[in-house]
């Protein structure tokens, strides 16, 4: 049996092509179909106090399709599938069964949407013919970037390399009671066909590491883990990342620096609960947390659409169609928060998952709610032009509008300066766990550290605690916003049903509200 590789999409895209563009000639009533392929190569080595517990070579293979098909109404169908060393022989017989399979899925689902039009009058009206928004049709090569190709890095390598790190880590202190280090590295390489004639081909690497540390002082114990990661190679791990949005120490420095501050932290009083609104300075590492939950999720259309109210909740945004907050102001006129796949790291890609090529969708600027991500089909049922938001973890599974890299917008000010103007406040320094509302119109985000401010310097530290905040009220108090605008990795982005998982961006700048503290750490990473 041949070994699956990221290079068997250059054997099998002609196929798939020709898969695609021919089934409308193929299936009648056939009015749309698209292919996706992924190819996965990754290994990752796991320690855990100083002594290696795992490392693991393997890769990914799976295929997804969609179909929008009927005769008296037109709705969609879909099939995917993960795919092994075995299916190789058969793939275009199985690409061709998936694709039928995902038309009669069409089939049947509209022919159901025309009998309940019929039967249940005006209400039935509501069931429109599935359409896609036009997009520009291409076809494009897009490879991935890295200077030490994952595929090349030798398992015992990574393996040494954990094992050596967690070593280090669990020697530094005393109090540091449990250490694990994970560190992987992978290529993934995209095919997206479609009956349009689109034929996308697009690489990526990306590597990431994971310090997970607890410690133990006075009674008091902490737990903290945080990950470094970039669409690059092993070389990020070695030496960091110093670019102009993005940067990490080596992951060496990283680890120990974790470590030190969670023994800092065990060592600190909790952070205690205010009975009223105080200053709060928040650091970019926090604000990516914040952009991820109150920004990020509520402006996914799906999900404004009540799409999938049941799985995940709706959005503060939009109640309802005559009850939305399009064209208000949302937030004080020095906030400005967009979606930009474009923008380096985990959210970077120059096409979504139906061929769109993506683009910056600025969702509030200078306060003023603006915009949705959305997908084709959501584009043409709402309005507006599709902006390249609908990914799926693995080509198996249906695409669902996902964040890429969503951020709040670059700030003139200072950031030592907001600090320095603040007489008495708190200054939350990285993200730790948040718990949202259903429709995220409240949020409370626990900080990994907190600062005391008086008389505009950094005092006392604090454990276990973060902000409570109405989101609107809190968005309209802001009253600063620096210039120190970065871009973090979010590794574990939940959504959907199956839950898909994903890996994207998030970010800001250093910003300053009011809000209530909280002394303890509730509730669960989503």
């Amino acid at each position: 049996m041949t070994k699956i590789t990221t290079e068997i999409i250059d054997q099998i895209k002609p196929m798939v092509f020709d898969q695609a563009t021919g089934a409308p000639k193929r299936l009648a009533h056939c009015r749309y179909a698209d292919l996706r392929v992924e190819a996965v190569e990754g290994k990752g080595a796991v320690a855990e106090n100083g002594a290696p517990k795992s490392a693991s070579e393997d890769y990914g293979f799976s295929f997804g399709v969609r179909v929008l098909a009927g005769e008296r109404s037109v709705a969609p169908g879909y099939f995917g599938q993960s795919l092994g060393t075995a299916d190789l022989p058969h793939l275009a017989e199985i690409v061709k069964a998936g694709l039928e399979r995902a038309y009669r899925r069409a089939l049947a689902n509209a022919e159901w949407k025309a009998n309940a039009r019929g039967k249940f009058g005006p209400l039935g009206e509501s069931l429109w013919d599935t359409q896609l928004h036009p997009v520009r049709v291409v076809q494009d090569v897009v490879p991935a970037v890295f200077e030490v190709d994952p595929r090349s890095v030798p398992l015992d390598e990574m393996s040494r390399f954990a094992t050596n790190l967690s070593k280090e880590v669990g020697a530094g202190h005393e109090e540091l009671k449990y250490n694990v280090i994970v560190a992987y590295t992978l290529m993934t390489r995209e095919l997206f066909c479609s009956s349009e004639g689109a034929n996308i081909d697009q690489a990526y690497a990306l590597t990431q590491g994971m310090c997970y540390v607890v410690t133990v002082a006075n009674g008091a114990s902490q737990e903290l883990y945080d990950v470094l990661g970039h669409q690059r190679g092993w070389e990020i791990l070695r030496r960091g990342v110093n670019e102009e949005l993005i940067k990490f120490p080596p992951f060496r420095e990283f680890c120990l620096a974790l470590a030190k501050e969670a023994v800092a932290l065990a060592h600190a009083p909790a952070l205690p609960t205010t009975d009223k609104e105080v200053v709060v300075v928040t650091d970019p590492h926090y604000n990516t947390l914040v952009s991820h939950e109150i920004i990020g999720h509520p402006v996914e259309l799906d999900r404004v659409l009540k799409m999938e109210t049941a799985y995940a909740g709706r959005s503060w945004l939009l109640r309802n169609l005559g009850e939305h907050q399009a064209g208000k102001q949302v937030a004080s006129p020095l906030v400005t928060a967009y979606s930009d796949p474009s923008l380096p790291g985990y959210g970077h890609y120059k096409y979504d998952h139906e061929g769109t090529p993506a683009q910056r969708i600025v969702h509030i600027e200078n306060g003023i709610f603006k915009g949705f991500m959305n997908s084709r089909q959501t584009a043409a049922i709402f309005g507006g032009n599709p902006n390249g938001h609908w990914k799926a973890t693995d080509s198996s599974l249906v695409p669902l509008i996902r964040m890429s890299t969503t951020v709040f917008g670059k700030g003139a000010r200072d950031p030592r300066d907001i600090i320095k103007e603040v007489d008495h406040g708190y200054y939350l320094v990285g993200h730790r766990i948040p718990s949202i509302a259903e429709s995220r119109e409240n949020f409370r985000i626990s900080a990994r550290k907190v600062y005391e401010i008086r008389n505009g310097e950094l005092g006392q530290l604090y454990r276990d605690g973060g902000i409570m905040a109405d989101t609107r009220d809190y968005l309209m108090k802001v009253d600063a916003v620096g210039t120190d605008f970065l871009i973090y990795p979010i590794p574990n982005c939940g959504k959907g049903q199956p839950m898909q998982t994903k890996r994207l961006g998030n970010g800001g700048p250093t910003m300053r509200s009011r809000a209530r503290l909280t002394g303890a750490v509730i509730g669960a990473m989503e």
